[in-house]
């Protein structure tokens, strides 16, 4: 169940894209000072060990401790300022004081006006003695990718830099209908519950 502020909360439909999903997810509002953290999943809560109430309302860099890695940091802050997407390796800190390394998504989300709405946040905690994490998972991902059609590779990377279905429509001279279509096919083949997901293995396989 996704926990959202009451006050300038995430409409449903952007909701959907954390609620539900096995891998633990954000939303954050840039429109609001210092990017606050305006929706979390239940899967955020039980990785970092955060209750909403102490989540929500807060920028993401409270992950941070004395062994963040402040040019992955900065990487992250780059990708906000430039409303790009980015995938970074870098260790956090969960609620009691654990350290762990963390493959945090980071996308943005815009409305059918082509404004910016909020920021996708994910995060996998990642084995530490898992040889080249990063490596193996990006591999993979490319794989699923390699085997979609050129169609559903372009949704695909347009859904992945924050398109809505309308605009993507709208971008490739398609119906919305035909975009829904593709987006379910392509979450089938992805073998992704969610549109968070989805995103998540399009940024790790480099679109």
């Amino acid at each position: 169940m996704v926990t959202a502020t009451a006050q300038q909360a995430p409409d449903k439909k952007v909701l959907q894209l954390i609620d539900q999903s096995p891998i633990a997810s954000v939303l954050s509002d840039p429109r609001q000072g210092d990017n606050p953290i305006v929706a979390c999943n239940d899967a955020f809560c039980a990785l970092t060990l955060y209750p909403p109430e102490e989540v929500i309302g807060r920028n993401c860099r409270f992950l941070s401790g004395p062994g963040t890695e402040p040019w992955l940091s900065e990487q992250i802050r780059k990708g906000v300022r430039e409303h790009r997407p980015v995938l970074v390796e870098i260790l956090n800190y969960k609620r009691d004081g654990t350290p762990f390394r963390n493959a945090v998504l980071v996308a943005p989300i815009y409305d059918e006006q082509d404004e910016l709405l909020y920021f996708l946040g994910s995060q996998v905690e990642i084995d530490a003695d898992a040889p080249l994490p990063s490596s193996a998972r990006r591999m993979r991902a490319a794989e699923l990718v390699k085997g979609l059609s050129p169609r559903q590779w372009q949704v695909l990377k347009l859904a992945a830099s924050g398109l809505l279905n309308k605009q993507i429509a709208g971008e490739l001279g398609l119906s919305e209908k035909t975009i829904k279509m593709h987006r379910a096919i392509l979450m089938d083949r992805l073998g992704t519950s969610t549109t968070a997901d989805m995103i998540r293995v399009a940024v790790e396989a480099g679109l």
